[in-house]
């Protein structure tokens, strides 16, 4: 796979902006730059598509073995972190039995969460994308397959294709026990059948809050889906997904910004 080289990530920054690269990760200074041309309502680029890396591949993995009990419930919520919440949450926004995916901050504290200060690395966030679903039309089991499948590389650490720092980490925050007995139970299920070529290094972590990132975050896959980094790192896990979980995929995703879910 091809990375980002810190560098380059300063010369599409001159290029973009002629201003001089932030004293922040390389991860944030190139991702701050697209924000900021996309704002600017400029997207002409002559930059490589390596630049930007590229979409992880899809792995066929097989249903958990366990799943949560059924309860009668319509309404339960999930949190999961794999990288750039733009992609994530659009991979989920196109689940059917998904009410809802924001994108968002979870691991840290209400006073660090906000993306400049997240993109430091040391807030103990990570970018996360907030599920709400019905359990009678998709389990959190198949969220989780979901989510280990085409969501993001449950075997990278720290880093999530082009992004790199603890704040794109692979971890799932489980909302009560009987989600964080399915997620340890599916990921040794996971390493067990050496489907990866490494190791998972999913975390379960404590779920401590979950906080809503900027509204410029929100559905920015569906708002922008001719944006270089959309195209060549999120596109191809919507694709993903409809192709590997057909019976679970919605044309038409469910957004935050819309008055009422599709």
């Amino acid at each position: 796979m091809n990375r980002f080289h810190s560098n380059h990530r300063s010369q599409v920054r001159d290029n973009a902006t002629g201003h001089s690269p932030r004293r922040a990760s390389p991860a944030w200074r190139v991702r701050h730059v697209l924000l900021g041309v996309v704002a600017a309502g400029a997207l002409v680029w002559q930059v490589g598509a390596y630049a930007f890396g590229g979409a992880e591949a899809a792995v066929v993995i097989a249903a958990p073995k366990l799943d949560e009990p059924a309860t009668g419930a319509h309404v339960e919520t999930a949190v999961f972190a794999g990288g750039c919440f733009w992609g994530v949450q659009g991979v989920f926004q196109h689940v059917k039995g998904v009410t809802k995916a924001v994108s968002g901050y979870a691991g840290g504290t209400a006073k660090t969460a906000d993306y400049e200060t997240v993109s430091s690395g040391a807030t103990g966030h990570a970018e996360s994308v907030e599920v709400t679903f019905d359990p009678q039309q998709v389990s959190y089991g198949t969220l989780l397959q979901i989510y280990f499948s085409v969501a993001h590389n449950p075997t990278e650490l720290n880093r999530q294709g082009p992004d790199t720092g603890t704040q794109y980490r692979s971890a799932v925050f489980p909302m009560n026990d009987a989600q964080r007995r399915v997620a340890d139970a599916y990921i040794a299920q996971l390493n067990a059948s050496h489907v990866y070529s490494k190791p998972i290094v999913t975390h379960l972590e404590k779920y401590t809050g979950f906080y809503p990132a900027e509204s410029y975050h929100q559905d920015f896959l569906a708002e922008h889906p001719m944006y270089p980094y959309i195209v060549i790192n999120d596109l191809p896990k919507v694709k993903d997904l409809k192709r590997l979980f057909p019976a679970k995929f919605r044309d038409t995703p469910v957004l935050v910004k819309s008055a009422t879910a599709m």
